[in-house]
């Protein structure tokens, strides 16, 4: 098998969680796998509403464009509300996959019901729309958060990883859920202890889209161009989005 680059985007401008994003994401990375983590150099710190994603998502496509360049097979948007994720893929060669969308597929094909324990609780209401978008609505159990924000899980306290383990073993124990879905990036390299010390799968959406992105690679399959993903419609774009073109 050829060797493929993944892009994997964090959408915010966090280095320190772009690193734990990277991280995650290579753990679980096939052997002829390259892993480039990258973040945008403007926009907003943490995404935790819609303003904030309408905001990362230009970032996004600016990664797109870049990750493009250098000859990635795939792409991740890895923030739970996969902002920008359709024009992206309308941008991209490739396959693009969202951590939220990724998570919650993997989590219906290992249990008939999963939980997600995200961060702030304005967010649950994103991620139910999601739920929605994706067709996972019925699956879903319930949504809980730890009502800390997202830059508490790289402030180096552990306050956030332990609310986010018990938020996963309220779960557990009161959702009648068979998996749990970690609604965040920078909770990616919590899924593996988790996992272990729960016993049921807790699934951490990075590390699910680098496999899914894998194996549509594999399996020669890109994003289709025929219909909307078809890429934009060539047009001058002005200002600060002439970058774009």
């Amino acid at each position: 098998m050829s060797k493929q680059i993944i892009q994997v985007i964090n959408p915010n401008t966090s280095v320190a969680m772009t690193a734990t994003i990277g991280a995650a994401a290579r753990a679980v990375a096939g052997a002829q796998t390259e892993i480039i983590a990258v973040n945008p150099a403007q926009g907003v710190p943490s995404i935790e509403g819609h303003f904030d994603e309408a905001v990362a998502a230009i970032g996004v496509l600016e990664q797109i464009k870049a990750g493009r360049a250098q000859g990635a097979s795939g792409h991740i948007i890895a923030c739970f509300g996969d902002p920008g994720l359709l024009a992206a893929r309308e941008l991209a060669q490739g396959p693009v996959i969202g951590i939220a969308e990724a998570a919650m597929h993997m989590a219906t094909m290992v249990a008939t019901r999963f939980s997600i324990i995200t961060t702030l609780p304005r967010t649950l209401i994103i991620a139910r729309h999601l739920l929605r978008q994706y067709g996972f609505e019925h699956h879903c159990a319930a949504l809980h958060a730890i009502d800390l924000p997202v830059l508490a899980l790289e402030d180096g306290s552990g306050l956030a990883q332990q609310k986010v383990r018990e938020g996963c073993l309220k779960a557990k124990r009161e959702d009648g859920s068979g998996a749990i879905v970690l609604g965040c990036g920078g909770m990616a390299t919590l899924a593996a202890e988790l996992t272990r010390e729960l016993g049921i799968p807790v699934i951490d959406g990075v590390g699910a889209a680098v496999k899914m992105v894998e194996s549509l690679v594999a399996l020669g399959l890109s994003t289709s161009k025929h219909g909307d993903l078809d890429f934009p419609v060539r047009k001058s774009l002005s200002g600060q989005f002439e970058r774009l073109n």
